[in-house]
């Protein structure tokens, strides 16, 4: 009759404990609240005395709850100290000598779907007690897939505001860009820009500062998304201010490297071109800071020229080691292919790179063409060469026809 009487009463305790624990997780509670009430439903409703419960994140086993245990257990178990023999139903754990469960009288794995989600060590109050470990072992999943099902919550909640910030981002790239580029007789371009990812790292500008004036810019910021979106803006910012400012050519190159210097603290840097042409002097003045070497075609002579004189990157060092202004002149029919490194080292199913050379060649069998149909031919071969292997790098070409 005492017997009964126990079992009765263990059953009332049980079904109490379970009560708790669901509640808990219909209240939507937190981690830390879920996990307190498994550990004292466990203790004052179970007749467990001594409990450690270690619960799987990333590729580890983190200890979440120790009580009632003197010596000394270990914070995390790495997978590889944990063999689960499911054959002989042993549980096998490597620890070092610093580290013991032996106060511990039994363990219970806990799974969902195959997976083990968490290990439960227990000791009785009094060993004329007799455990309910399925009971337990059932407490515990439920908990433990509770824990597992807000883990996955919280990342859905953070990739969906990472999302958002992405398209933010891009957003806000977008706007960087020339809104239309000029279609006239005096002036053509185009351009073909295929981001990586939603958000990329290379830049092209084209400012018509007078009737005269036209400058005109490509760039590649090392590192992708938001943080370079957010280092470009800043940079196209500045650029913008310093063209409006009449500053001398050579010293808005030096500030630019000043501005990325300060913001990034030589952690990025920028490789950059940055072309002026006034149609009165049939002058074009260029700096090439580190960035792929633009291809020139001059019309009358057919012949081409990479447009090299310049600086190293900036944002690398805090004073430039040395400037060089190329300057062009007499040009009043030309072509500037301006272009990012995602452009040449495009790759096809060898894993071949485009290259430069390439891209030289197909530039000198199409000199001066309209940049309309230059685009069009160019990237279908491009398209053939690649078979639609995926891009590695942001890829940009701007061609500007001067007329």
């Amino acid at each position: 009759m005492i017997d009964e009487t126990y079992k009765y009463e263990r059953k009332g305790l049980e079904l109490k404990a379970l009560l708790e624990i669901t509640q808990a997780i219909n209240e939507n509670q937190s981690e830390a609240v879920l996990v307190n009430i498994f550990k004292f439903t466990c203790l004052v409703h179970l007749d467990i005395k001594a409990l450690i419960l270690y619960v799987s994140k990333d590729e580890v086993f983190e200890r979440k709850i120790s009580h009632g245990v003197k010596g000394n257990v270990p914070l995390i178990l790495n997978t590889d100290q944990v063999d689960d023999q499911k054959e002989s139903g042993q549980l096998m754990i490597q620890l070092s000598d610093e580290y013991s469960f032996d106060e511990l009288e039994t363990y219970l794995p806990v799974y969902h779907k195959d997976k083990m989600l968490a290990i439960l060590f227990l000791r009785r109050k009094s060993s004329d007690n007799e455990l309910d470990l399925d009971f337990t072992q059932a407490l515990a999943n439920i908990l433990v897939v509770a824990l597992e099902n807000k883990r996955f919550a919280r990342k859905q909640l953070q990739q969906e505001v990472l999302n958002r910030e992405v398209a933010i981002a891009s957003q806000v790239q977008q706007m960087l860009f020339p809104a239309s580029l000029p279609n006239t007789d005096a002036l053509k371009a185009k351009v073909t820009y295929y981001p990586h990812s939603m958000v990329g790292g290379d830049y092209y500008d084209l400012i018509r500062k007078s009737d005269d004036q036209v400058y005109f810019c490509i760039a590649d910021v090392s590192g992708k998304g938001i943080a370079a979106a957010l280092l470009m803006s800043n940079f196209q910012a500045a650029l913008r201010t310093l063209l409006r400012s009449d500053a001398d050519f050579s010293m808005i190159i030096h500030q630019l490297n000043y501005t990325l210097i300060e913001n990034t603290k030589g952690e990025r840097f920028i490789t950059f071109f940055l072309g002026e042409y006034d149609y009165r002097t049939k002058r074009l003045r260029f700096v090439n800071a580190g960035h792929n070497p633009p291809i020139l075609c001059r019309e009358k002579s057919g012949a081409t020229e990479l447009l090299e004189a310049g600086t190293t990157i900036l944002g690398a060092f805090e004073e430039l080691p040395f400037l060089e202004v190329g300057e062009r002149t007499d040009l009043d029919g030309f072509t500037i292919h301006l272009y990012t490194d995602g452009l040449t080292e495009t790759m096809n199913p060898e894993e071949e790179e485009f290259g430069e050379e390439r891209f030289q060649q197909y530039v000198d069998s199409h000199l001066c063409v309209d940049p309309e149909d230059f685009h069009r031919d160019f990237f279908e071969q491009m398209r053939a060469f690649t078979q639609e292997v995926p891009l590695r790098d942001d890829l940009t070409l701007l061609s500007l026809r001067f007329s």
